[in-house]
């Protein structure tokens, strides 16, 4: 639940959510109250070691990187034969043993959701698109239900998920504002950001990883 973040060749934060951009990186919670406190304080410059520019309105920019990484995922899935949209074959594909996520729209009728949520008790859930962004990955302009096959893309949609539900649900991580940076190897923990900064993989120093 951990977003990459490096500095650009001006000196601003580019968000990484891919994990793979050239240079130095430092990791924050994919929380929205704590990416606004992290910009507030300036911790990315504490972080980077030097001055860093935060784009304006950061957690709102996270919120539509992550949300688009979902529906390409799922869209890759589509394209791959992993995933089905509509409310019969959705309900067909749960009782079958390859299926390994179904996917809801949040702003889908209650009834219809309630009907195929019994049906998936056994089965992870992921309903933080809207009807408009879940119909994007099908190519339509509105998708309720859909159903996602196992396989390395419903993995990485379940993890995606997660950080956008930390993006966009907006609650605190905790009951306090204060924010740790943490040491090397720390991950983030409750009421804790982690922000840390070291070579990686990427950088010009060799096979070393961020610390997250």
């Amino acid at each position: 639940r951990l977003i990459r973040f490096v500095l650009g060749p001006e000196g601003q934060v580019v968000p990484d959510l891919a994990g793979k951009l050239p240079g130095r990186g430092v990791w924050l919670t994919a929380e929205r109250s704590l990416v606004e406190i992290a910009e507030k304080k300036r911790l990315f410059s504490r972080g980077f070691k030097t001055q860093a520019a935060v784009p304006q309105g950061l957690a709102d920019l996270l919120e539509r990187l992550s949300a688009d990484r979902l529906i390409q995922i799922i869209a890759l899935a589509r394209k791959a034969g992993e995933a089905v949209t509509g409310f019969e074959k959705v309900r067909s594909r749960l009782s079958e043993p390859q299926t390994a996520v179904l996917v809801e729209a949040a702003d889908g009728a209650a009834d219809g959701r309630a009907k195929l949520v019994r049906l998936a008790e056994h089965l992870p859930r992921i309903a933080i698109l809207t009807g408009q962004e879940l119909g994007l990955a099908f190519g339509r302009s509105f998708a309720i239900h859909a159903a996602l096959d196992k396989g390395g893309l419903a993995d990485r949609a379940l993890g995606e998920a997660t950080r956008l539900s930390g993006l966009r649900a907006g609650q605190a991580a905790s009951g306090t504002a204060d924010i740790e940076l943490a040491g090397p190897g720390e991950l983030a923990g409750p009421g804790r950001t982690a922000l840390t900064g070291t070579q990686d993989d990427h950088g010009p120093y060799g096979p070393r990883q961020d610390s997250a």
